[in-house]
């Protein structure tokens, strides 16, 4: 109905029946007929309908401004909900990098540690031959 109403086709096609209504009143029944009009001049029937119109118009405005207020409601509170999850996720997210950093340090000081005394038992026995690459086999 707002998309309707809220039209310039509707503006248009309203103003076209408020005109044709006077005209086939003035004009048509008493020039051309020569019959009394079913509304004369001041158009009380049509004033009627217009005031009934404006009545439905007046509650379908209303109708659809509660409906706009729900759905923004209900869309502030789902981006509401959506930002504490996400502010959830990034946290997790932090937490799961450190814990990735802290046991990634501890690898790189337990390689340079075995490293180390690979070195000083390689160097005190004398076990430890030259490293050689291989060829790679086709």
């Amino acid at each position: 109905m707002r998309n309707i109403m809220g039209s310039w086709g509707f503006v248009f096609g309203f103003f076209a029946v408020m005109i044709l209504w006077a005209v086939v009143n003035t004009f048509f029944f008493v020039h051309v007929l020569h019959h009394k009009a079913f509304d004369p001049y001041p158009y009380i029937l049509l004033n009627l309908f217009l005031s009934m119109m404006a009545g439905v118009q007046a509650a379908a405005l209303l109708i659809a401004a509660k409906r706009a207020d729900s759905i923004s409601s209900e869309v502030a509170l789902h981006t509401s909900t959506n930002t504490d999850d996400i502010k959830k996720l990034v946290q997790e997210n932090t937490d799961l990098t450190e814990a990735v950093k802290k046991a990634t340090d501890l690898l790189d000081e337990i390689h340079l540690h075995v490293t180390n005394i690979g070195k000083k038992v390689g160097a005190e026995t004398g076990n430890f031959p030259p490293v050689t690459p291989k060829p790679h086999e086709s």
